[in-house]
């Protein structure tokens, strides 16, 4: 059998393998899989493993060019993307200066917003292709009224290959779905917070709230005292002018506090009134630190992290710096994501995506899929394995995730090495934060 032939079972998506029990085999997914993978993609039979009579040379050579993580989430400068960020509302409870125009944004129709099925659908697909770490984004994702089932089920993912299962959220309401989001999988929170001042907080977001934050920067703190375990980040963006003089407060949160405080550079999303007067360079926070703080120092982070990491000695947390305008880290970026209304975007300050929703929906009349539509997918593809009489016409649901894999592969191919300057990025067209989810 040619070794072009063979497919491991992470190209098969989650659908196919609850129809088809694994086999280990050695093999890659390809983004544009040759007729013969794809012959063996529409195999009926079990997954194809190795077969025993390879010669040794021969078996080296596969072993060689086995690739243990998907080509499809490979893009051309050979970035591996394992985190995955979906948007799961456009909804949120505050109006941040730089999230939302003061006007709000025009929210879709719910039938053009990912279901929940959807939505964990895709999430397994993913983790099928070596996606490791989920957050779930908004808007603001604890005003979802299913919030916290979706992240049992994502969070059940887990035995799949997830490992990390984070939120991102402004706090408001946190404190009260916090236990059970524990229960549910979740490793990590990044609470929004860009004021110590209750007064200016109303300001910043044109809404109260400022004691339901902190109240679950606190609650968090008590759980993870108990073992909860949860990786807690606080974001600030700091805005010259507006909340600059804050920093050195926010460094002393993590006094005798496990929080690590990430300032981010003020950047330009559709209708913020970005310009770049506004924003504080990482070098001048820095600077304001330093003067504070002299024995400010660096530690070392994982490749991909987003911020660059400082500690101060005695002090219990830790300060972080996301540096997207100065000091890009497109090089080790990976990252991908899934707006709430199914688009994928390979880039937060890239405008270009594709809808994985409307490929979703392509052989359901277009409509949303709910759990009563995949069941009766899985009942067609299970009597066609079986041999049964099938009326149904449409393509093998395994066609329709193989046209998903090659559509996501060809996104991640079109990445761009780096993305636009700051000049360019100001007059760029892009969608308001909100609707991004970061």
């Amino acid at each position: 059998m040619a070794l072009a032939a063979l497919r491991s079972s992470r190209s098969l998506g989650p659908l196919v393998r609850r129809l088809r029990p694994e086999r280990r085999c050695i093999a890659t997914a390809t983004a544009t899989p040759s007729p013969s993978a794809s012959a063996a993609l529409n195999h009926d039979g079990p997954a194809l493993s190795l077969p025993q009579h390879i010669e040794p040379t021969n078996r080296r050579q596969a072993i060689k060019q086995a690739k243990p993580f998907s080509d499809f989430l490979t893009d051309k400068f050979n970035r591996q993307h394992d985190y995955l960020r979906i948007s799961v509302t456009e909804r949120c409870n505050l109006r941040c200066l730089y999230c939302m125009p003061e006007e709000g944004v025009p929210l879709s129709p719910s039938s053009h917003l990912l279901t929940t099925p959807e939505i964990v659908y895709l999430s397994e697909l993913f983790v099928s292709q070596g996606v490791t770490k989920i957050r779930l984004t908004g808007g603001e994702p604890t005003v979802r009224p299913d919030i916290l089932p979706l992240m049992q089920q994502i969070g059940s993912l887990k035995s799949k290959g997830l490992r990390e299962l984070a939120l991102t959220t402004n706090g408001i309401s946190l404190h009260r779905k916090l236990d059970k989001m524990v229960e549910a999988g979740l490793t990590g929170v990044n609470i929004s917070l860009d004021t110590l001042d209750p007064f200016q907080f109303q300001i910043l977001t044109r809404r109260k709230g400022y004691d339901a934050v902190m109240k679950s920067i606190d609650r968090v703190l008590e759980m993870n005292k108990l073992g909860a375990g949860v990786k807690l980040k606080v974001n600030c963006v700091v805005m010259r002018g507006i909340n600059e003089r804050e920093i050195i407060p926010f460094v002393e949160m993590g006094r005798e506090k496990d929080i690590e405080v990430r300032f981010i550079e003020y950047m330009p999303f559709g209708g913020n009134k970005w310009s770049e007067r506004k924003m504080l360079t990482y070098q001048e926070m820095l600077d304001i630190i330093r003067e504070k703080y002299p024995s400010l120092r660096s530690v070392k982070g994982h490749p991909n992290d987003t911020s660059k990491t400082y500690e101060i000695p005695g002090f219990l947390g830790k300060i972080g710096f996301i540096t997207s305008m100065t000091h890009n880290f497109c090089g080790t970026c990976n990252r991908l994501r899934i707006t709430s209304d199914g688009s994928l975007k390979v880039c937060l300050h890239g405008n270009t995506e594709v809808s994985l929703r409307d490929l979703l929906r392509k052989d359901n009349n277009n409509n949303p899929m709910d759990e009563q539509a995949f069941e009766a997918i899985r009942e067609i593809e299970m009597n066609r394995r079986q041999g049964l009489s099938v009326t149904d016409t449409r393509p093998s649901w395994i066609e329709r995730e193989t046209a998903l894999l090659n559509l996501i592969g060809e996104a991640v191919k079109r990445k761009k090495e780096k993305h636009a300057g700051m000049e360019e990025l100001q007059n760029m067209e892009n969608r308001p934060m909100i609707l991004i989810g970061g």
